[in-house]
């Protein structure tokens, strides 16, 4: 298959006070059906860098948020800043022993919810600055750490429950890593159990199929699902396979994932962000040349990528808008 890699780059802010880390970004294009989604003259914008590991980005009141999972924080920044600013501390661990915040997204009501890694369980951060715990255990069990959640049209929160974020030492609860459902009525029901590492998870435009990250280091895949009625799902198949993209210079596995209008799938991936149509084919890559967290849209008409790498904060202007 034929492998077209342009180069472009723009620094703009960091975090720190120190001089930017060397960043090098470029695009890969693998097929034709690329020119629709991303302009050849796109650039990959380092935003601010200087994190211990950015992840979880969402899109909310005129900025990007994004969590520092090690470091138990919530940065922002919007245009015009020249640093990204804390936002939320603590994120995640309020007794400060734990791990943050990872995923993030916004209600319908413009609420931040959280993933929160410390606390184990999905909350709800409150205009007087308090947390609301919208679901903790299931079933009498502890969640293990929720890493990933989409709210959809009717407000149902689906999330992912790996246990990278457990402290060290401490045995889960349940013997599986689920994926959960909360309904708007506060009904918790676990959907799928018999995936390891399920991590990013995202819906396609009309809400009928659920796609979930798996960031199994010996079997990196996205997988697809269809999402009942009854927010249960079935026929879960492997959409796109990403083992052989793994190499030494593409750090990274399948973790984060967004979806355009289109129902083109965002994913991070081995190298950076892997760009998917609906049907799984893997159309090209923004090469960040770092392990690659997650990614959201934003910008006025959520046309901007903003991509969470390791220690930078990344920006792309695509041709496409997102969900």
């Amino acid at each position: 298959m034929k492998r077209l890699l342009i180069s472009p780059l723009l620094c703009l802010a960091a975090f720190a006070a120190e001089p930017l880390p060397e960043f090098q970004g470029s695009f890969e294009k693998l097929d034709p059906a690329l020119d629709a989604l991303l302009d050849a003259n796109s650039k990959i914008e380092v935003l601010a860098s200087g994190f211990n590991w950015s992840e979880g980005p969402v899109w909310k009141d005129g900025k990007i948020l994004f969590s520092d999972v090690p470091e138990n924080t919530v940065f922002g920044w919007k245009e015009g800043d020249t640093a990204a600013t804390v936002s939320l501390k603590p994120s995640g661990s309020l007794s400060g022993g734990g791990q943050g915040s990872n995923g993030l997204a916004k209600d319908a009501a413009g609420n931040l919810i959280l993933c929160q890694h410390g606390e184990r369980r999905i909350a709800r951060l409150e205009k007087d600055g308090s947390f609301t715990s919208l679901a903790d255990t299931f079933e009498g069990k502890r969640f293990n750490s929720p890493n990933d959640l989409v709210i959809d049209a009717k407000g149902a929160v689906f999330f992912t429950d790996p246990p990278y974020g457990l402290k060290k030492g401490t045995a889960p609860d349940a013997p599986y890593h689920g994926v959960y459902r909360l309904g708007s009525d506060g009904k918790l029901s676990l959907i799928i159990e018999d995936i390891q590492w399920p991590n990013g998870i995202a819906l396609n435009p009309d809400q009928s199929v659920l796609y979930v990250a798996v960031s199994d280091k010996e079997d990196p895949r996205v997988m697809a699902y269809d999402l009942q009625a009854d927010g249960k799902v079935k026929n879960g198949r492997v959409l796109f396979a990403a083992k052989t993209l793994k190499s030494p210079e593409r750090k990274g596995g399948c973790d984060g994932m967004k979806v355009d209008t289109q129902g083109n799938i965002w994913t991070t991936g081995p190298g950076g962000v892997l760009i998917l149509n609906k049907d799984g084919k893997h159309l090209g890559t923004i090469l960040t040349g770092q392990a690659t967290a997650n990614c959201a849209w934003g910008g006025d008409d959520l046309s901007t990528l903003y991509i969470t790498a390791d220690m930078f904060l990344l920006r792309v202007q695509t041709k496409v808008k997102g969900l």
